[in-house]
């Protein structure tokens, strides 16, 4: 679909880049656990907690997405809030995986995710859904905003770890 080739080409090229950190995440590991990983103040998320975060979240919004195309009734209720338990319970057991399998799953997720991003068509990219506090949102919004912005923004987010000296910052007072 016409609408999705920025989508697909900024998704290849996110990421490109995430993956492109491996060596890097791996040659600081083991990295340390962060003690808070919530959505409180003094909550940290070093590599360990990026990964685990990022090769959960594209399945997530992928199976949301496809929540959506399957609905009979629009908008569809889809998503979740960043104190989603699940979401939360899924990144605390997952970040004591080593980097590499969290690598080559990120990877899978994004090749997996890309090929239905290709083929939507203009009907499916408008279908709506609906979210529990952003609101209504096409599937194309959902696709940018959940998974590929998502992408770009933890790029930047692990380049800052990694081009400092990878300790948490100290707790907001």
């Amino acid at each position: 679909m016409p609408g999705t080739v920025d989508l697909e080409e900024r998704l290849e090229q996110a990421s490109a880049e995430f993956l492109a950190l491996r060596l890097a995440v791996e040659a600081g590991s083991p990295w340390p656990i962060s003690d808070v990983i919530g959505t409180e103040p003094e909550a940290y998320w070093g590599p360990p907690e990026v990964l685990a975060h990022v090769a959960e979240m594209v399945p997530f919004w992928q199976g949301e997405i496809a929540r959506i195309l399957d609905g009979v009734a629009e908008p569809v209720p889809f998503g979740r809030v960043a104190t989603d338990s699940l979401r939360i319970g899924v990144i605390e057991r997952d970040r004591s995986l080593p980097p590499g399998e969290l690598f080559e799953r990120i990877d899978a997720a994004v090749v997996r995710f890309a090929g239905p991003l290709r083929t939507l068509t203009i009907p499916q990219a408008s279908r709506r859904g609906l979210h529990p506090t952003l609101g209504e949102m096409t599937v194309a919004q959902i696709a940018d905003r959940f998974v590929v912005s998502h992408l770009e923004d933890h790029v930047r987010q692990l380049s800052t770890i990694l081009t400092g000296d990878g300790t948490p910052p100290a707790p907001r007072a």
